[in-house]
């Protein structure tokens, strides 16, 4: 269930009202004035030319434009063409950049929970798949059901942060509750990213400047409260442009977490404001110890603990099902997950995944003779 909401605060005109047409429509209010200065006397006599059966001579086509009447025309539609792109607010963009932008003319989607109902069918299947994650769970599951009871335009889940020892599902775990929200997610690697670049993007005069993962995610899916899942924040480097300014994903993502400035937040790339408050942010780190306190105050962390033999083996099965893979694979991966040598260097969610994907492609790839 969605709903559409204003999303970019610009303006955009239709491609079908250029120079030539505003040309025409001015020159032809010009004749309707003009007709309606001819005297009363000329009417009768150009009325009584015209046959009774019709309405009489075509009057706008009889009267001409002047050289000079097309010369102030001209010279009206070109100031009217450049206040109106002024009006804009996209003016300064190239216009390829404009074009990328039209997808948001009529707004974005947003992603509603129809029912308290709903909400709790949705937290009981993500329970149900990763039990360990109870804390988050529990968290996603009051914020829809509040959602619900105020009427919101559209879901909203405050910024979450999920801390915990790497291994245990939490960028699975979000990839899962877009897929149940039934909205995209966008998966970034804080380790990997140009500092905030990888985010927010980066303004034109940095090298390489480019729009950032969350307006290029809202873009294609037309959607305004996507997952952004942001992987292992506290390790995230920090940028420093030809001119010895630092720019790190802490500062970036401060604006964006809180919903009055998120929701005329301003795009470095386009320099276009946007309704971000609806986003659904999902960070993950592995010591939260490591981040500074703005960002800990807006995105109190939720700890999570190690996963357990019993869990780990729950999952593969419960994934095995899904993936129609044999009962012979799946006891196998659960005995290799078992065995005590194993479990020294506590097996991951990650591992298991690994081994799920792997038996899946033996079962149903080609087989060679």
């Amino acid at each position: 269930m969605s709903k559409t909401i204003p999303f970019i605060e610009a303006r955009f005109f239709g491609a079908n009202e250029g120079h030539f047409e505003l040309e025409t429509r001015l020159k032809k209010h010009l004749r309707k004035l003009r007709c309606g200065k001819i005297p009363p006397e000329l009417l009768t006599t150009i009325n009584d030319v015209g046959d009774a059966n019709d309405e009489g001579p075509d009057l706008m086509g009889a009267i001409g434009i002047s050289a000079d009447d097309a010369t102030r025309i001209n010279r009206r539609v070109k100031r009217f063409l450049e206040l109106r792109k002024a009006a804009s607010g996209l003016e300064h963009l190239k216009r390829d950049d404009r074009e990328r932008l039209e997808v948001l003319k009529d707004g974005a989607r947003l992603i509603q929970i129809p029912s308290e109902h709903r909400a709790d069918e949705i937290a009981a299947a993500l329970h149900e798949d990763m039990p360990w994650m109870a804390p988050a769970n529990e968290g996603v599951w009051h914020a829809m059901r509040r959602s619900v009871r105020e009427g919101a335009s559209g879901l909203r889940i405050p910024p979450l942060l999920l801390d915990g020892p790497p291994g245990i599902g939490k960028s699975h775990w979000a990839r899962r509750l877009g897929a149940l929200l039934s909205t995209p997610t966008t998966v970034i690697e804080a380790t990997g990213e140009n500092a905030s670049f990888g985010v927010v993007g980066s303004q034109r005069g940095w090298g390489g400047s480019c729009p950032g993962r969350l307006i290029e995610t809202v873009l294609q899916s037309r959607i305004a409260n996507p997952v952004m899942v942001v992987d292992e924040v506290e390790k995230a480097g920090r940028a420093t442009s030809t001119n010895g300014h630092a720019f790190g994903l802490t500062e970036a993502l401060l604006p964006l977490l809180e919903p009055m400035t998120a929701q005329r937040w301003s795009c470095p790339y386009y320099q276009v404001r946007f309704d971000m408050r609806w986003v659904i942010w999902v960070l993950t780190s592995n010591d939260y110890r490591l981040l500074p306190e703005p960002l800990l105050s807006r995105c109190p962390p939720i700890r999570l603990r190690h996963l357990t033999l019993t869990d780990l083996v729950a999952f593969v099965r419960r994934e095995g099902a899904k993936r129609n893979l044999s009962e012979t694979s799946i006891e196998a991966i659960c005995e290799i997950l078992s065995h005590p040598a194993l479990q020294r260097h506590r097996p991951s969610l990650r591992v298991a995944a690994r081994m799920l994907q792997r038996a899946s492609d033996l079962e149903q790839g080609p087989t060679l003779h």
